[in-house]
């Protein structure tokens, strides 16, 4: 077997992972104004809720980071596969928010496993391409997001209870891991590397990671509060809550796949300064007009902004010569994933205490952080030349 032919297989089989772990997550946010409604939580309630997923995933990552360095990023991907559905399933049967908020945690501490294994994989098969390849990767993320979505609509629709929706969602999931686990890349990196395996992230790390910190901000608030707005500020019926996720999670899987040619022809550091000024500008549209059509227009224009952001910065992070691969992508992930932790209560306190519409007023800034924060990339990138 040609070496082209095994590296196509190897692109193939993590596409199918990322595609999973997208639907896997969209399929749970999706139904997030159901559950909040079934369990009967006001705004700041569902707000502390919620902060259990990413402190899960907080909780993970330095684990993540030792387990996918010590025993190798495709033997953790096989153990994600069947850690993932218990806490997707437990959402569904959860009573009480102290239930959902463990399940919440467990869901959030297996997912963050799965996202150090897949992307350390990723970024040893860009590697043997010699060309950026992570972007379109992570559209497969977002086109299994969307996927999740379209199937989560369709449940509502049919008055399908969560737990029902997430048995099938699991299962399918844990069926495509195990198949398509065969073909995942086997070489690792190289046993006497003089990388560090484990350590504090230096300089470069850290703005990489408040990079990906600030656009974590907005994808969670993607995830988490577009349908509460939708329903909440817009005033859509419920058929109608998804209209502003879909149309975030449409346009960043075409960001995406569109991203590599982007990133390879204008350099990183420019497409992350247009990224964050189009998130400032997507989400103040919403902000400014709270209707249908120019709050779907600003979302996209969301999903368009963050689209290349995090593919960029686990890419970049691989490429360090200070740090093992999969260290170096736990490092800037910790400081990402601070986002996921801080955004959805952040939103809920705010929400609750005046509105909303200020609550993505403050998120809409990041997006300028991000401009000020890439000129430091840039600036690094010129000093290595």
């Amino acid at each position: 077997m040609s070496k082209l032919t095994e590296l196509s297989k190897n692109r193939m089989a993590l596409g199918i992972f990322f595609f999973i772990s997208g639907l896997r997550f969209a399929s749970w946010a999706c139904r997030i104004p159901n559950i909040q409604d079934l369990l009967h939580l006001n705004n700041a309630a569902l707000g502390s809720v919620l902060l259990l997923l990413p402190i899960g995933s907080m909780v993970g990552l330095p684990i993540s980071g030792f387990l996918v360095t010590k025993y190798g990023s495709r033997t953790m991907l096989l153990v994600a596969a069947f850690a993932l559905p218990a806490p997707m399933i437990g959402i569904g049967l959860s009573t009480t928010a102290w239930m959902l908020a463990a399940n919440l945690f467990l869901f959030g501490l297996t997912g963050n496993l799965m996202n150090i294994a897949v992307n350390t994989q990723a970024v040893l098969v860009e590697k043997h391409y010699g060309r950026s390849i992570m972007a379109s990767f992570h559209g497969l993320w977002s086109l299994g997001g969307f996927t999740g979505v379209g199937i989560g609509t369709l449940m509502i629709g049919l008055s399908v209870a969560p737990f029902i929706h997430f048995i099938i969602i699991s299962t399918l999931c844990l069926m495509g891991m195990v198949v398509m686990h065969q073909h995942t890349m086997k070489q690792e990196e190289h046993k006497a590397t003089t990388k560090k395996k484990f350590g504090k992230p230096d300089a470069y790390l850290v703005v990489l990671g408040i990079i990906a910190f600030s656009t974590m901000v907005c994808e969670g608030t993607m995830f988490d509060w577009s349908g509460v707005y939708f329903n909440k500020v817009i005033g859509v019926s419920k058929n109608l809550t998804t209209v502003g996720y879909v149309a975030f999670m449409m346009m960043m899987a075409t960001g995406r796949f569109l991203g590599d040619k982007f990133i390879t022809r204008m350099g990183a550091t420019t497409v992350l300064r247009a990224s964050g000024m189009t998130i400032f500008i997507g989400l103040m549209t919403a902000v400014i007009f709270p209707f249908l059509i120019p709050s779907t227009i600003g979302f996209m224009l969301v999903g368009v902004g963050v689209s290349s952001v995090v593919p960029i910065a686990y890419a970049l992070a691989g490429k360090t010569h200070k740090m093992a691969t999969g260290a170096a992508i736990a490092s800037v992930s910790s400081i990402g994933f601070l986002g996921f932790l801080m955004g959805p209560p952040l939103i809920g306190f705010i929400a609750q205490a005046s509105s909303l519409r200020l609550s993505f007023t403050i998120i809409a800034f990041l997006g300028l952080v991000m401009v000020v924060m890439s000129g430091k990339i840039h600036a690094n990138e010129e000093r290595s030349k």
